[in-house]
């Protein structure tokens, strides 16, 4: 911030120079010069006129008239040169000065954008602050603010404009924008990284994720070789597995879906709270094999449904550590023709990374009623029984990339406490 201001004081400094360096020194000029100029300009027309005269018969005797003017010209000359100059004095200049500086700054104050800057540099001066937070590390276990996540981007996007060459920076700003639902900027960071170290498993994992939410052609035969490439190197690798199956589950291969999350199970253990949901996927995945075509639909929606309806059905202390949301469409709503319905559970500040949700199919009828615990929580680490309040979104995506919202519709609950029960109405559109 410093360089700054010494930088603006030198263009102020400059605009100062070309203002008051003409006015101390003045501008030199010789009136004798400019009289002698301008009698030579008259001498020779005279003449001209002369010769045009004395060819017409009009002037007899010419040679004297122009002696006579020969002579008027030399009388002109000075006996000397003298050369004047206009100076001011330096308190005269004082004003201007003034002006000048008070424009500058003023100029800048007004239209400068000083107040974003300083809240550039500011971000910048917290980035490993804001690190620390996002991966977990601090002991607070405080969660980012929509303005944290902005400030943790621009940050970033900085230290990435002077050191491009970073491989796990581009990766951290790709995670970031997935998380803000920012598809493009997160396919754009991960292929940077990936350009960059194109054998690091974490980053080949991440522009894999980016390639398959963002749905574009081909891209997904490019993640799945990148998740296999993973699994082939470290084939405990838990979340590449997951990918895999999800990727196979969407594709209709519910036998590698099956053999993914069965593969799962084997390398979590059963202790682990992730295995009552491969349970469910392995179960959803073999009714659907076991399915004809119509009867797969069916029994999607059927799953889903009994899904919600048999939630209630826990026992007490379960019931401590869950939360219920009704789930209702406003008249005006329009459905779309394909997509599915998102149901997540954010913190009570309202930052946009779920703590938990749930993915359903497009063909549950509403109102609908569902259940969330710490087996719908989307890191081991992050449980939903850990936020004592929390408020409930819903949204129905149309286009079956869960990084866009354009045009979705959503809704979203006060905030609940953890074992309680809200509604969500859906009501507004992206």
């Amino acid at each position: 911030m410093t360089l700054f201001w010494i930088i603006t004081a030198v263009l102020v400094l400059i605009a100062i120079a070309f203002f008051a360096v003409p006015m101390l020194y003045g501008k030199e000029y010789d009136d004798v010069a400019s009289r002698d100029e301008l009698n030579k300009a008259f001498f020779k027309d005279r003449i001209h006129e002369l010769e045009n005269e004395s060819q017409e018969g009009l002037v007899e005797n010419r040679q004297e008239l122009v002696s006579e003017l020969q002579q008027s010209l030399l009388d002109d000359i000075p006996e000397s040169e003298v050369k004047k100059s206009v100076q001011v004095s330096a308190g005269m200049l004082l004003p201007g000065i003034i002006l000048i500086v008070g424009v500058s700054y003023g100029m800048y104050a007004s239209v400068g954008g000083i107040q974003k800057v300083e809240a550039w540099h500011d971000a910048v001066n917290r980035l490993p602050q804001l690190s620390q937070r996002l991966l977990g590390d601090n002991a607070a276990n405080e969660p980012l603010s929509d303005q944290d996540m902005s400030d943790l981007t621009l940050a970033l996007r900085t230290k990435l404009h002077d050191d491009g060459d970073d491989p796990m920076g581009w990766l951290l700003l790709g995670r970031i924008a997935m998380a803000n639902r920012d598809g493009e900027t997160a396919e754009m960071a991960m292929k940077k990284a990936y350009d960059l170290n194109p054998v690091d498993g974490d980053i080949q994992l991440g522009y894999a994720q980016s390639l398959m939410l963002s749905g574009k052609p081909g891209a997904s035969d490019t993640a799945r070789q990148l998740l296999r490439n993973v699994v082939k190197k470290d084939h405990t690798n838990v979340q590449a597995l997951s990918l895999l199956a999800f990727d196979a589950f969407e594709q209709n291969k519910f036998e590698q879906a099956i053999a993914y999350w069965t593969m799962m199970k084997k390398l979590i253990g059963p202790d682990d709270s992730r295995a009552p949901m491969l349970d469910r996927s392995i179960e959803r995945a073999q009714e659907r094999l076991n399915a004809d075509d119509k009867a797969k639909s069916i029994a999607s929606g059927s799953a889903a449904t009994a899904t919600t309806e048999a939630a209630p059905k826990v026992g007490a202390e379960q019931a401590k550590q869950q939360v219920v949301a009704t789930i209702s469409l406003a008249p005006n709503v329009v459905m779309p023709k394909q997509g599915a319905i998102i149901i997540s559970v954010h913190s009570a500040d309202g930052a946009p990374m779920p703590i938990a949700a749930v993915k359903l199919p497009l063909t549950t009828p509403f109102p609908l009623t569902i259940t969330l615990t710490d087996k719908d929580s989307m890191m081991p680490q992050r449980k939903l029984s850990s936020l004592s309040e929390m408020i409930v979104r819903a949204r129905i995506d149309s286009d079956g990339n869960v990084m866009t919202k354009q045009g979705d519709w959503y809704g979203e609950s006060q905030k609940v406490m953890l074992g309680g029960d809200t509604k969500v109405l859906i009501n507004k559109q992206y």
